[in-house]
């Protein structure tokens, strides 16, 4: 049995039997690694030794007190701590740092019997949307080499895609859940701010990033969503866990009753291929009962407000580096730490009133709708040679982060939002849907997003071997 092939949820159904152990995933795992990231470098960091000392721990527990995970390895994002390993953000600055201590949701997958054997690949510090860095290179796409990840959560994508991983964590800020997860074919999801958990650094009630669960398929997703929850003290945005799971909510995969479809969130431009796949998307959900309706909430200051509060945010977690490191820095960051430091009192204040905006204008348009489906990238995926996006459908763009407006508009909602795999262009690249529901409905947004991946005729091909 090739365990890798599995889903998540089968492959514990297997660990908590005892059919297999912690160690044969770790295997299987290993070997898989072996075969496939010298095509793609998706995990350039392994931790295999250190996963199979907690494995052999786990495996002296009862199966009743083996977690949720039941010793399921697990991929963490190179961005924040695991203690022993190497963790370097894709910087130069900390290219042979070891942490100390894990990050509070490192703990907690690792107190669910989660395994980490692995950091992904990502961008420098997580910014932009191809998930390159001085350190490590960059990570191809695996289903054209020749081909971007797109980013931050790039490495965790691919990893996914390929099998050399069930489940893996990523973070977000401005589509670095999403854009990898379109890219890549796979699912990742941007929950409400406050869901889970992690070490606070910079602003300390900033709620603009979040962390959020990666994998094949929603259930998946479902279940690693449901392990990474929880409030602690040393986060002052998290809240508690809720007493029903998640994984319910996708295993019902309730229809929706009613969907707005928008082909560009009132945002362009958009590539005319990926506005037809949300045309087709919209047909096919009218086929299966459901009232679909073109509409578009009002997030027209969107871009504006985003560039303001992400330039904030980049002088305040990264001012230290700039004045001490700069050298090391790669110019797209500088630019945007610069920016920051350029801002007035007033730039930041209007940003912040006209955020609150397009909160309001978000929820109440969900008094309409149970979900917004929408594109979860404008383009497909891009030559892995170029840093960012610099044009679509004529419209030229004059930063790394303006080709992310769509899914960054969303950042500012709190909207919960996952990318949905939804097919290929006719060159075979993978297009994703980026599926919104209201603050905190992470339960409608799961189980709809279940029955579409159920019921759209959209073979999961994952996971593939590497398209040389």
């Amino acid at each position: 049995m090739e365990l890798y092939k599995l889903t998540a949820l089968d492959t514990i159904k297997l660990l908590k039997s005892e059919e297999i152990s912690p160690l044969d995933c770790l295997k299987s795992l290993q070997n898989r690694i072996t075969e496939v990231d010298q095509h793609i470098n998706a995990l350039p960091t392994l931790c295999f030794d250190r996963a199979e000392k907690k494995a052999k721990k786990i495996m002296r527990k009862t199966i009743d007190d083996r977690g949720e995970l039941y010793g399921l390895p697990i991929v963490v994002k190179d961005l924040i701590d695991v203690s022993g390993v190497k963790c370097t953000s894709g910087s130069l600055i900390f290219k042979d740092r070891i942490a100390e201590q894990s990050d509070i949701l490192v703990e907690n997958i690792e107190n669910n019997s989660g395994l980490i054997y692995a950091m992904s690949n990502t961008p420098e510090f997580g910014a932009g949307g191809n998930t390159f860095n001085e350190v490590f290179g960059k990570t191809l796409n695996p289903w054209d080499l020749s081909k971007s990840v797109a980013g931050s959560s790039g490495g965790s994508a691919a990893a996914l895609a390929t099998g050399m991983a069930w489940l893996a964590h990523g973070s977000d800020y401005g589509g670095s859940l999403r854009s990898p997860a379109s890219f890549c074919s796979i699912v990742g999801m941007r929950p409400s701010p406050g869901r889970i958990a992690s070490n606070v650094s910079g602003i300390l009630d900033q709620t603009l990033g979040v962390n959020g669960p990666m994998a094949r398929n929603v259930k998946d997703l479902a279940l690693f969503f449901d392990v990474l929850l929880g409030q602690t003290y040393k986060d002052p945005t998290s809240i508690p866990k809720e007493e029903k799971s998640f994984l319910n909510n996708a295993l019902e995969a309730k229809k929706p009753r009613k969907v707005a479809i928008s082909q560009d969130l009132g945002i362009p431009p958009v590539d005319p291929t990926i506005r037809e796949f949300v045309v087709k998307a919209g047909k096919e959900l009218e086929k299966l009962g459901i009232v679909v309706e073109e509409a578009t909430p009002d997030l027209s200051e969107a871009p504006y407000t985003s560039q303001i509060l992400r330039s904030f945010s980049f002088y305040v977690n990264l001012k230290s580096q700039y004045l001490e490191n700069k050298k090391y820095l790669k110019e797209d960051i500088i630019w945007n730490i610069e920016k920051g430091m350029s801002l007035t009192v007033d730039d930041i204040a209007n940003a912040n009133i006209k955020r609150v905006q397009i909160f309001n204008n978000m929820q109440n348009f969900f008094d309409q709708y149970d979900l917004l489906i929408c594109p979860s990238t404008i383009v497909p995926p891009f030559p892995v040679e170029q840093t960012y996006v610099k044009s679509c459908d004529g419209i030229n763009f004059s930063n790394y982060i303006e080709w992310l407006n769509i899914v960054s508009a969303v950042t500012l909602t709190g909207s919960p939002a996952l990318s949905l795999p939804y097919g290929f262009t006719p060159d075979g690249l993978p297009v994703g849907l980026q599926v919104i529901s209201r603050f905190r409905n992470e339960r409608d947004l799961l189980s709809g997003a279940a029955f579409i991946e159920s019921n759209i005729n959209f073979k999961n091909y994952l996971p593939i071997d590497v398209k040389y």
